[in-house]
């Protein structure tokens, strides 16, 4: 299944959070919302991208947004990431993979060879009127607030790793050529 696209009705969900109270999107009607999707609580990358967020979480708030992590971890295991990190938003617990089928976000992965079936790391940015405004798949933990907000930049091209030889010249190395070259202009004045 493919992800959901821009334009798209975001659809409506019923999902417990950490605290295993129901959360909607239809709670969150009149704000914009960040629903991202993650792989599993307390890995090195999904606590990169969660600490990012959690760093620029006022920032997105002044810009409008209301945030929701996603996986199909545990309100327990919610719990403790949130108290770890310190995380001022909420983390639904999607253990039966309703929001996953419902967006797309529950893929065939790869690793060392082996498949299997796991969460794609994918954000859903939707707007007030429950209209998915953009799409995020290629999420970049450490900096992905400044990809919500649309301020990332491309990455600055990458340049040569040869660097420019030094040029070797002792005192005597210039005097000789300047004496040199003195000495033709004088001669040719002759």
């Amino acid at each position: 299944m493919a992800f959901l696209k821009v334009g798209s009705k975001a659809p409506d969900f019923g999902v417990p959070d950490q605290d295993g109270n129901i959360v909607k999107l239809t709670d969150f009607k009149g704000k914009k919302v960040v629903l991202y999707f993650y792989p599993k609580d307390a890995t090195p990358t999904c606590t990169t991208e969660a600490c990012n967020l959690r760093d620029n979480y006022k920032v997105l708030q002044r810009a409008g947004y209301e945030v929701l992590g996603v996986s199909t971890d545990t309100a327990k295991s919610h719990q403790k990431f949130i108290a770890k990190e310190k995380l001022p938003f909420s983390l639904l617990a999607d253990t039966e993979r309703k929001m996953h089928d419902a967006y797309g976000t529950w893929i065939e992965k790869s690793m060392y060879g082996r498949s299997y079936m796991g969460t794609a790391r994918v954000t859903f940015v939707i707007d007030e009127k429950g209209i998915i405004q953009e799409v995020i798949e290629k999420v970049e933990s450490k900096i992905h607030a400044s990809q919500i907000l649309g301020e990332v930049q491309s990455p600055p091209k990458k340049t040569s790793n040869t660097k420019p030889k030094p040029v070797k010249k002792t005192a005597k190395k210039v005097a000789k050529k300047t004496v040199k070259k003195v000495g033709k202009k004088a001669a040719s004045k002759k």
